[in-house]
């Protein structure tokens, strides 16, 4: 029987009273782990200034050299591009193209993509690549503009092109947060310096999300857009401190930054205090940036949403992401609230419209997406690092060999199930699919869609109108009275930095506190699992952290109603109208662009011959799928090595990655005549046949079309005439020549590691 009505709350089950010994044994462990926590904050004060007295250098965990400094060029940032020095038992392998990894600027120093073994760069110096860093120094230089830095990058991007003349390959680069937009820029620019490009957790969408996946957005709005950074730059005589960026950071999860990480360290120090002391050392460098890059990061980035609404101009050259040549990869995660989803996605929608144009256009964009990690994870998380980066960098040759269009990277477990949590997998017991996608799915991601976007529309103009008021009568004065020596002064005393000062061994307490902890290191007796204590303890860190997370939610949902309410169409929107939907745009640019380019391909659709045809087929069957298997990417990349075949032989010096693109676009604009086209291109029965069964061999090392005789090779024998029994034997013949590489032919690896 169901009974409908309230939901029932269930009682907790009430606490076990603790007897005297288990009384004794707690409060004994609960006052040693005190000691040993403190110590541990007094260590994380010391590593502070410790890190301060060495000018605060990347915290890589990786030995590195100095290869170019960004103040030596002719517009000098504080930049610099690193060699990352492998280790004697992580050899690099000369044929392998170099990576580079750049760090984000947000108000942290760099480090993150390297700062453990399992990380960005320990995947790839473990896949054998040579490994550059792109780091930049606590201070920019006077003047420095975010295209000077932009520049600066495009010669560091140049000098590892050079290092490597052997390679004819262009370096792959992986873009954290920050760098992501700044990359993809970038590379919109100089498309010709780039391989694939990574971009993790990047919020190249700004306006993009909803008002519960990413509050953040409606911060800014608040208090009138971004004039308050030009007045904190101000302030700072021209310096933004990265201090006030982690304090908004921080100020997203108060449960966390109050108390949940302090209690995760108290209640497990003996285990935590290293793991904490690691983050901590990276969460506590705070680095600065000329009013002049934050302007531009805010007004044209974060408040304008101008990258990905092709608006940001360099040099009178506008910046147009579908200017971007090699593969584009984004990894985001479903758990990341400052970088949420459709922040990491929507760009694709708003640059190219459909994905049919992207398919036309010869490009290729792959997406990633985690089930729950949060932003910092994306970066820093191990189990990160040991499957989706070490997939990623394992599998770029594969991306690369991808039809045009527009995909998404998942695990199939080899069971055939559909993996829905990458961490529910160990190593090795999955398959990755690239699965075809739409803009729609995109879209659908959002559960809020896109309506709000038209309010940050005015938001942006708002802002703008009082950008241009504080510039004008505010600025001066402001920046008369300010010094650097103040500004300097005053940003030691901000509280991330108090914090950290004040408990560090110049701290008076500082010697009794370490006695107190020498003490409980040496007689440390840690009450047993099953004490009645540790469950009232546990209570008592839920109860605070969901009182925390109610007022979190409080707080955002009054931001939401306040920003809806003052720009709404009731509010300042009756002044400020909000621009066109910028997807509607792209649309009928997609439009335009796919009509054209249908007109190119039907005018030749016929042109091309044996190994064209083949190329058709393939595409037809995968699509038949809606999904590519990274194995038969790679071994379809054999075809060329295949024995001659009864009957023929395939032409010489056939280059299928690039047949297979070329085929792909006409697929996307015109895909029935390109099939009804098969009949010109192939004009006898016995070439229809061996084209057949070689697409079908090729095919058949997808477990879903196992059986020569799929449904798409079923239907055009039907529609070419060939002969079933032919095309099935040969189809046979010819599979076990493509799953076993001809002599001499390298099979491409697929590394797999213990979690």
């Amino acid at each position: 029987m169901v009974t409908r009505g309230k939901a029932q709350t269930a009682e907790p089950a009430a606490v076990r009273a603790p007897t005297a010994d288990e009384l004794g044994a707690y409060l004994t462990d609960a006052a040693q782990r005190t000691a040993l926590f403190f110590d541990a904050l007094l260590d994380r004060g010391n590593a502070y200034r410790e890190h301060l007295e060495q000018g605060t250098p990347p915290l890589l965990k990786f030995e590195h050299e100095l290869v170019l400094d960004g103040r030596t060029l002719q517009r000098p940032c504080n930049y610099a591009l690193l060699r990352i020095v492998p280790p004697d038992d992580l050899p690099v392998r000369a044929e392998l193209r170099p990576l580079v990894v750049v760090d984000p600027r947000a108000g942290h120093g760099p480090g993150i993509g390297g700062f453990k073994n399992d990380s960005e760069v320990g995947v790839a110096m473990r896949a054998g690549h040579p490994v550059y860093f792109v780091t930049f120094r606590p201070q920019p230089e006077d003047g420095q503009t975010l295209f000077d830095v932009m520049h600066a990058e495009a010669e560091f991007l140049e000098a590892v092109i050079a290092r490597h003349p052997q390679c004819k390959a262009r370096p792959v680069v992986v873009a954290n947060c920050q760098a992501g937009w700044a990359m993809m820029a970038l590379d919109a620019a100089r498309p010709e310096l780039f391989g694939p490009l990574m971009v993790v957790g990047a919020p190249l969408s700004y306006w993009a999300g909803g008002s519960t996946l990413n509050p953040m957005r409606y911060a800014g709005a608040v208090l009138g857009g971004s004039w308050l950074a030009s007045l904190t730059a101000d302030l700072g005589a021209d310096r933004f401190d990265g201090a006030h960026l982690v304090a908004n950071f921080e100020r997203l999860n108060p449960a966390n930054t109050m108390w949940g990480r302090y209690y995760k360290l108290w209640s497990a120090v003996d285990t935590e205090a290293s793991r904490f002391l690691e983050f901590e050392r990276w969460w506590g460098g705070f680095f600065r940036m000329t009013g002049a890059e934050i302007e531009a990061i805010v007004e044209d980035l974060f408040v304008g949403n101008r990258l990905a609404r092709g608006e940001v101009v360099d040099a009178g050259r506008r910046i147009d992401l579908r200017a971007i040549t090699a593969p584009v990869v984004v990894f985001a995660s479903h758990g990341d609230n400052i970088t949420p989803v459709p922040q990491a996605l929507n760009w694709i929608v708003d640059t190219w419209g459909d994905e049919r144009a992207i398919a036309a256009a010869g490009r290729t964009i792959v997406y990633v997406l985690h089930e729950s990690v949060g932003h910092l994870g994306i970066f820093v998380g191990g189990d990160v690092a040991r499957r989706e980066h070490d997939q990623l960098v394992n599998s770029l040759d594969v991306i690369e060999s991808l039809p045009p269009g527009l995909y998404e990277m998942r695990l199939q477990a080899k069971d055939g199930a559909d993996v829905q949590r990458w961490d529910s997998l160990e190593p090795g017991n999955y398959t990755v699919h690239y699965e075809h996608r739409t803009m729609q799915h995109i879209l659908d991601l959002n559960p809020e869609g896109r309506d709000e976007e038209a309010l940050f529309s005015t938001v942006a103009k708002v802002s703008e109108c009082n950008a241009r008021w504080y510039k004008a009568w505010l600025r001066p004065w402001v920046r008369a009275l300010s010094g650097r020596a103040a500004a300097d002064a005053i940003g030691r005393l901000h509280p991330l930095r108090l914090q950290r000062e004040l408990l560090s061994d110049a701290a008076p307490a500082a010697p009794w506190i370490r006695s107190l902890a020498a003490q409980a290191r040496s007689t440390r007796r840690a009450a047993p699992a099953d004490n009645a204590l540790f469950e009232v303890e546990r209570r008592v860190d839920s109860a605070l952290a969901a009182s925390l997370e109610r007022y979190r939610e409080q707080r955002d949902a009054w931001t939401v109603a306040w920003v809806r309410q003052l720009y709404g169409a009731a509010g300042l929107g009756q002044w400020f109208k909000p621009d066109a939907a910028d997807a509607e745009g792209a649309r009928e640019q997609a439009r335009v662009a796919i009509e054209q380019a249908r007109a190119q391909e039907l005018a030749r659709i016929a042109d091309g011959g044996f190994a064209e045809a083949v190329c058709r087929i393939v595409l037809a069957g995968m699509a038949s799928v809606g999904a590519f298997e990274r194995r038969s990417l790679r071994l379809a990349r054999l075809l060329a090595q295949l024995p001659a075949e009864p009957g023929g032989s395939l032409p010489p010096g056939v280059n299928w990655a690039r047949l297979l693109k070329q085929q792909a676009r006409i697929a996307a604009v015109a895909p029935v005549e390109a099939i009804n086209a098969l009949h010109t291109m192939l004009p006898d029965a016995s070439s229809r046949e061996r084209a057949l069964a070689l697409a079908a061999a090729v095919m058949m090392i997808e477990p879903t079309l196992a059986n020569p005789r799929s449904e798409i090779i079923e239907l055009l024998m039907g529609m070419l005439g060939a002969d079933p029994q032919r095309v099935i034997a040969l189809a046979r013949t010819l599979t076990g020549a493509v799953q076993t590489p001809a002599p001499g032919v390298r099979r491409s690896r697929r590394r797999t590691r213990a979690a």
